[in-house]
């Protein structure tokens, strides 16, 4: 900097005021730092410059599996998001792990982030207090933890799954069978996503039979393929399917597609996430779009809000995500492409 200014016949103050962006400079005087910047080959030391601050411009990303497609675009979100305020991501996968999702919380790892955007599987409505005394700004994701002490960004579950059962009953189904339940679970994603299409059911006076609800445990390929074989194989004159993630909905296509049964002539089908490979399923997979990209840009503003002033005493916020039906050729057939 000292070049810089020697270079320009200006101050080392001025040189440090047009690198950092300070407004009230006379274009002449920029010009004269920019031009001579760009002649000495000057970079600015942004580690030493946040270490100054206080901050290592990196934050924390942790989430179950990336394995699974919608944590996978989820993270590349964040990534951009993050890039954009000029921060790089960390991320961590917990595996869906208990103690791991507690390691993430206070491992040695949240010395060397500015904040955490934590979606946790394997931690519940119990789990609040291991959230208690947390120093450093975090959001929330997902669906297991609600009025923790954090910043908290989510999806409209309930009404998404509901529209996504109505869309089903207005292509004219009405035995509509669902592939990824989790028996006993009251919270979560599953559990909402089920309370949305229970509600759809009831609104349209169609009954509800416990039989067409398949359980499944991690919500994969592979899962969606056997539910749907086991649904194929009780006989229960299946019309429709709505699996409650885009990964479970393509096994169960799979599934289909080896049976010969035709979707979506037979049996229609839609997911949940609206994840890249769903457009190029054959069929084209209808699904929903829990606004993944909306999710992220705003846990990443949130948490540089916090960052910002961590030490402030704003009450924590909740976002819901906006969603949407993306309507396909496995529940509406050649009519996607008109």
């Amino acid at each position: 900097m000292h070049e810089v200014a020697a270079r320009a016949g200006v101050s080392i103050k001025t040189v440090s005021n047009v690198v950092n962006g300070y407004p009230y400079i006379r274009d002449s005087t920029r010009e004269k730092v920019e031009l001579a910047i760009a002649e000495l080959g000057y970079q600015l030391n942004v580690t030493a410059r946040n270490l100054r601050r206080g901050r290592t411009g990196l934050v924390g990303l942790a989430v179950p599996e990336l394995s699974l497609p919608y944590f996978a675009e989820l993270a590349d979100s964040v990534i951009r998001a993050a890039e954009a305020r000029g921060l790089t991501v960390l991320i961590e996968q917990t595996g869906a792990v208990r103690e791991r999702e507690l390691e993430v919380l206070r491992g040695q790892r949240r010395q060397f982030t500015d904040g955490l955007i934590y979606s946790p599987l394997a931690l519940g409505p119990d789990d609040v207090g291991e959230l208690e005394g947390i120093d450093y700004p975090m959001v929330l994701l997902g669906e297991r933890i609600f009025g923790g002490p954090a910043d908290h960004v989510t999806m409209r579950n309930v009404e998404a799954a509901k529209a996504a059962t109505q869309h089903l009953i207005d292509q004219g189904r009405r035995r509509i069978a669902v592939v990824g339940a989790h028996a006993g679970e009251s919270v979560g994603s599953a559990a909402l996503r089920v309370q949305g299409y229970v509600a759809a059911l009831e609104e349209n006076g169609l009954p509800y039979d416990p039989a067409l609800v398949g359980e499944a445990g991690l919500w994969h390929r592979a899962t969606g393929a056997e539910t749907m074989a086991r649904l194929l194989d009780a006989d229960l004159g299946i019309d429709a399917v709505f699996g409650l993630n885009d990964a479970l909905a393509l096994g169960a296509l799979h599934t289909l597609h080896l049976r010969r049964v035709e979707v979506p002539g037979e049996i229609a089908v839609i997911g949940f996430d609206d994840i890249d490979e769903a457009a190029y399923a054959a069929p084209t997979l209808s699904t929903v779009n829990p606004g993944r990209e909306q999710i992220a840009a705003t846990a990443v503003d949130l948490l540089v809000d916090r960052i910002d002033g961590a030490q402030d005493d704003r009450p924590f916020r909740q976002v819901v995500a906006d969603f949407s039906i993306v309507a396909r050729e496995s529940t509406i057939g050649d009519a996607a492409h008109v």
